[in-house]
């Protein structure tokens, strides 16, 4: 059996781990991590496709939640996307609205997952309905009105606790949960960051 170099170890042991396909979920967070991961491009840019590609697997994490919290989530975003037909191929102000919301809704769904992965030092973790709430307060609502805004409450009452998400990820811990959690925190931080540049070099971040 050949053996392996000292520098070879080194380069096996940087690999970064690569995440299996879990049975039996319609969202994968390996397929959302590749998305992710395959959305930038050059120093400072963002490829459309992958980008949404991410989006169509981050519907189906909304849509695992179950009904109550998929519909109002939903309600959540589309109030965002309700300014018009958009054409992503083309400069138009409804596509460059329709990412504006996006991104929004974006940083809601990365504070949210990277809040449920941390490990609290003592004490029994927060429950995912409160964070969620609070991810959504300090982004999205005030953006929303009244009304969407009581929709989203409804969602978090009905938000499942920590048990499903370990489910969901085919985790068996808080602390394996914290591992692929924050492998999909990094990929959406270096997504946003980047769609934040652009759209603020532009002056697009107060669009109504």
């Amino acid at each position: 059996i050949p053996q392996l170099s000292n520098s070879s170890r080194s380069d096996v042991s940087k690999r970064p781990h690569v995440l299996s396909i879990c049975p039996g979920q319609n969202f994968q967070v390996s397929v959302l991590i590749s998305h992710l991961l395959a959305a930038p491009a050059y120093t400072s840019d963002v490829l459309v496709q992958p980008y949404l590609s991410s989006w169509d697997e981050l519907v189906k994490f909304m849509d695992s939640l179950g009904p109550m919290v998929s519909h109002s989530v939903r309600s959540m975003i589309s109030s965002e996307l309700d300014r018009g037909l958009v054409d992503f191929h083309q400069q138009t102000d409804s596509g460059c609205r329709t990412l504006l919301r996006l991104h929004r809704a974006l940083l809601w769904l990365k504070l949210f997952l990277q809040n449920l992965a941390k490990v609290p030092a003592t004490g029994r973790p927060r429950s995912p309905s409160e964070l969620c709430r609070e991810a959504y307060q300090s982004t999205l609502a005030q953006h929303h009105t009244w009304f969407v805004r009581r929709a989203a409450e409804l969602a978090f009452i009905a938000m499942p606790e920590r048990g499903f998400f370990f489910r969901l990820l085919c985790v068996q811990n808080q602390e394996g949960m914290s591992v692929v959690l924050n492998k999909a925190v990094d990929a959406i931080g270096e997504v946003y960051d980047r769609t934040q540049k652009a759209l603020e070099e532009k002056g697009m971040l107060d669009l109504p």
